[in-house]
């Protein structure tokens, strides 16, 4: 299995435009990976990607807007992504808006429906994909997440509130440098004796 993935590509939804791209030679069933908060395609691990394609998926992934190579927005209210999540009220999307990402990125690439996998809230983005557009969902995924109805305050109960607001106080530089780091201190975050951090990665 080829270990390289397509040129990105851009799907447009309005004024939005989403980066994706697709592991070449994967084929069969369309599988859209949506990955979480603030963090880029590249997050997903090429292994789990090559094995999902060996099992007759065709494996596309995408940037979120706001992370990696997609539409940046204007500034808000919100400092970063962690700080939004924390509560601080951002005026320039919705979830409904995200949702409708993802289906651009079906239109693009031509898929009438699509397996959905979503991780951390690209998990709770898979579920109000298949709430929101359900004549486009084959099945979802929905991995690390909370509900989809959770919001406000009541969304803590399934967080680690430390490390969100850890999260939330970090200042991460604008680009792919920031896109990085942020990358590399949620990983850091999550890591646990049984399944430690690997500091290799970040060299």
């Amino acid at each position: 299995m080829t270990n390289s993935w397509s040129p990105t590509a851009y799907a447009d939804n309005s004024d939005v435009r989403i980066a994706y791209d697709r592991l070449i030679e994967s084929s069969g069933d369309p599988l859209l990976l949506v990955m979480g908060l603030g963090t880029s395609r590249f997050w997903w691990p090429l292994g789990l990607c090559q094995a999902f394609a060996e099992r007759g998926f065709e494996v596309v992934r995408y940037d979120q807007r706001d992370a990696g190579e997609s539409t940046r927005m204007p500034d808000t209210s919100a400092s970063n992504p962690f700080a939004a999540l924390a509560g601080r009220k951002s005026e320039s999307y919705t979830a409904e808006d995200m949702t409708d990402d993802a289906v651009a990125v079906m239109d693009a690439l031509g898929w009438e429906r699509a397996h959905v996998f979503g991780h951390s809230m690209g998990g709770t983005l898979s579920q109000r994909i298949a709430l929101r557009h359900p004549d486009r969902v084959l099945s979802i995924v929905s991995s690390a997440a909370v509900p989809s109805d959770a919001s406000g305050l009541s969304a803590f109960r399934y967080l680690r509130f430390g490390l969100l607001a850890k999260l939330a106080r970090t200042k991460f530089p604008e680009g792919r440098e920031g896109d990085i780091a942020a990358d590399f201190a949620v990983a850091r975050g999550v890591a646990s004796r049984t399944y430690p951090f690997d500091e290799g990665r970040s060299t």
